[in-house]
């Protein structure tokens, strides 16, 4: 059964609530608030939608705004107005500050249950326009030009507040071969597998990444020594995966950034040039770069 969104109704009026309540139950989880700060509050807890009264006690609905979208944790929620007000000046100032939507009392149903329903399907096609862009649709990891950025803005931190930052490049030992003796499909099998894999191991905060083919890229802030044991486990995990009862291996190299080498195709040369090394060694290791030099990991 496919979950139902959430709105959330925000009115100090108890009458207003559960007028809104009725309209919209049969189509959607309602969470209510009857203040504004009780507002900012809740949609901390991501709803789909917000219903917002203009005129209230304390905060009024054009300030909840404002400090909603000035959050990057709710600035995505849309806000749908609704109020007695009906001057075009008040729903120029909605839309202006961030609305998308302005509906005027007294509430007619169809009109409501109508208009959230929209601007719900809205906000679900943008989600996905915006995670097809930043993901590879094979495995449902990040992309590319997601690893660009984020690296960009970890970069600029590691060198404003000296933290930590390492960049892992794994590649697939001998993948043309998966894919020529069993078919391409089991090879994206395999790279789902894989994926899943690096998901589980490494931590939320951490950027998976796959750049193309079966060369995947992990952004790490943390510092080579918590990096080479992190990645010497996921190598022993992959070799030991079996996807589809095949043999799997990678070549992993590790690299740590400083001030003087924060730019991210910098870091992707020395680990792909690390990774060269775990193949001429033998494939299956983990190769770390460090101080000028390529250091391959012991492991039984």
């Amino acid at each position: 059964m496919e979950e139902q969104s959430v709105v959330l109704v925000v009115d100090d009026v108890k009458t207003n609530v559960l007028i809104m309540r009725q309209c919209l139950k049969e189509m959607f989880q309602v969470w209510t608030a009857d203040s504004g700060e009780e507002c900012l509050r809740v949609a901390k807890q991501k709803p789909d939608i917000i219903l917002l009264d203009v005129l209230m006690p304390g905060m009024d609905g054009y300030q909840v705004c404002r400090q909603l979208k000035a959050d990057p944790e709710t600035a995505e929620i849309p806000i749908i107005f609704v109020t007695a007000k009906d001057s075009d000046d008040d729903e120029q100032k909605g839309l202006e500050i961030g609305a998308v939507d302005y509906i005027t009392k007294p509430i007619r149903p169809a009109i409501v249950r109508a208009r959230v329903s929209t601007h719900i399907q809205l906000k679900q096609h943008s989600d996905k326009l915006k995670f097809m862009a930043l993901h590879d649709q094979l495995t449902g990891l990040y992309n590319r030009h997601f690893l660009a950025e984020r690296a960009a803005q970890s970069l600029s931190a590691m060198v404003r507040h000296q933290q930590e930052l390492s960049i892992v490049m794994l590649d697939l030992d001998h993948f043309k071969k998966i894919n020529d003796f069993n078919g391409h499909h089991i090879g994206d099998l395999v790279l789902q597998a894989v994926a899943k894999l690096l998901q589980d191991c490494f931590r939320k905060e951490d950027v998976v990444a796959r750049m193309g083919g079966e060369e995947f890229v992990i952004l790490m802030e943390c510092g080579l020594d918590i990096a080479r044991e992190k990645t010497e486990d996921v190598r022993q995990q992959l070799a030991r995966l079996n996807p589809m009862g095949l043999e799997v291996t990678g070549s992993f190299g590790v690299v740590t950034a400083n001030p003087q080498n924060a730019e991210l195709s910098h870091l992707l040369v020395l680990a792909d040039e690390a990774v060269y090394k775990a193949k001429a060694d033998g494939r299956n290791c983990v190769v770390c770069y460090q101080d000028g030099a390529y250091l391959t990991v012991e492991h039984d």
